[in-house]
């Protein structure tokens, strides 16, 4: 348990050295709640252009609401779009965040086992700097 969490704070440590700033997160927050605003104005569009056909015996007028009525359903299928692509965005980005904490700690116990030393020192041994992530700039490197 205390080497879980050793390992999660070098594994913070390393993404805050990282410095990365995400320009991206900004504008999938705001497609996020484009999604969600076109999916609350795309069936109420719908509903408006639904009693506008009914309130009138133009035909005309019940054809120009009908298009309406389309309009607000394809808003209404876009916006679900982007509010499920964007919000299994932030869930993906958080199992891969998951997927790379283990896969590395896997590393470290395959390179451990095979060079006989604990996970960390077995880590700097092979070469790759304390992370067996990222690896050096040119590349890992075993020393024999």
């Amino acid at each position: 348990m205390i080497e879980s969490q050793d390992r999660v704070a070098e594994f913070k440590s390393e993404i805050a050295d990282l410095r990365l700033a995400d320009p991206a997160l900004a504008r999938d927050r705001l497609l996020l709640r484009l999604g969600v605003a076109l999916l609350t104005i795309g069936p109420l569009w719908t509903v408006v252009a639904y009693f506008i056909s009914h309130q009138t015996k133009n035909p005309l007028q019940q054809r120009d609401a009908l298009v309406s009525a389309l309009i607000g359903v394809s808003l209404t299928i876009v916006g679900g779009a982007l509010f499920l692509r964007y919000s299994i965005a932030g869930f993906l980005r958080f199992w891969m965040a998951r997927l790379t904490y283990e896969q590395k700690a896997q590393t470290d116990r395959v390179v451990g086992a095979v060079t006989g030393a604990p996970p960390a020192e077995a880590t700097a041994r092979a070469g790759a700097g304390g992370s067996a992530l990222y690896g050096t700039q040119n590349g890992p490197t075993t020393e024999s």
